[in-house]
C-alpha cells in the first residue's frame, strides 16, 4: 500500500497542490465500478488523517458495496473554473486514483465506533495515481503533472 504520506514525502510540491485542491471544498466526486463493470459516480467526502487519505461510506450504500467488491476507485476534487482575465489565479484541479481498503467501522461524533450498520464503513486509499491540472505562470498553457509509484512524477505542458 502506498499511503498519502509516502506520496507526500516523495513529491512534496505536487502533493501540496493536490491537497490544496482537495481541501478547497468539502464535496468530491468518486468513481467506482458496479457489479456489471460499468462506472458509478457518487458524491463523497474524504480527508487526510495521520498521513492517510480516507473516506467513509454509509452502511448499505452502493458506493461501499462497489468498493468492497472491487476496490478500484478515482476521486476528483472540487472544481472551479478559471475566471476570464484572472486565469493565473486559478488553483487548478486534482484527481487521485487508487484502491480502497476497508479499514473498519466509522467512529461516531463521540469517537465510539458502535455497530458498523449504524455508523458506516471507513476506507483508506492505497494511492496509485495523483494528478494536478493547472495553468502555467503566464496563464497561457495547460500544465498536467502526475505521479505513479512505478513512473514517478511527470509533467506536460499544452498550448
Amino acid at each position: 500500500m502506498v499511503t498519502w504520506n509516502e506520496f507526500e514525502t516523495a513529491e512534496p510540491v505536487l502533493a501540496a497542490k493536490v491537497r490544496a485542491s482537495f481541501e478547497a471544498g468539502r464535496h468530491k466526486t468518486m468513481a467506482t465500478l458496479r457489479a456489471d463493470g460499468s462506472p458509478r459516480i457518487s458524491g463523497t467526502e474524504c480527508e487526510f488523517v495521520d498521513g492517510r487519505l480516507q473516506l467513509g461510506s454509509m452502511t448499505g450504500s452502493r458506493k461501499g458495496a462497489d468498493l468492497v467488491r472491487d476496490p478500484r476507485c478515482a476521486l476528483h476534487g472540487p472544481t472551479f473554473h478559471p475566471e476570464p482575465g484572472r486565469e493565473t489565479d486559478w488553483p487548478g484541479e486534482a484527481k487521485i486514483a487508487g484502491l480502497a481498503e476497508l479499514a473498519g467501522a466509522l467512529a461516531g461524533e463521540d469517537g465510539d465506533t458502535g455497530a458498523a450498520e449504524s455508523q458506516g464503513e471507513l476506507f483508506v486509499i492505497d494511492v496509485r495515481e495523483v494528478v494536478h491540472t493547472g495553468l502555467n505562470d503566464a496563464g497561457t498553457a495547460l500544465v498536467v503533472e502526475w505521479w505513479t509509484p512505478e513512473g514517478g512524477r511527470r509533467r506536460i505542458e499544452r498550448e
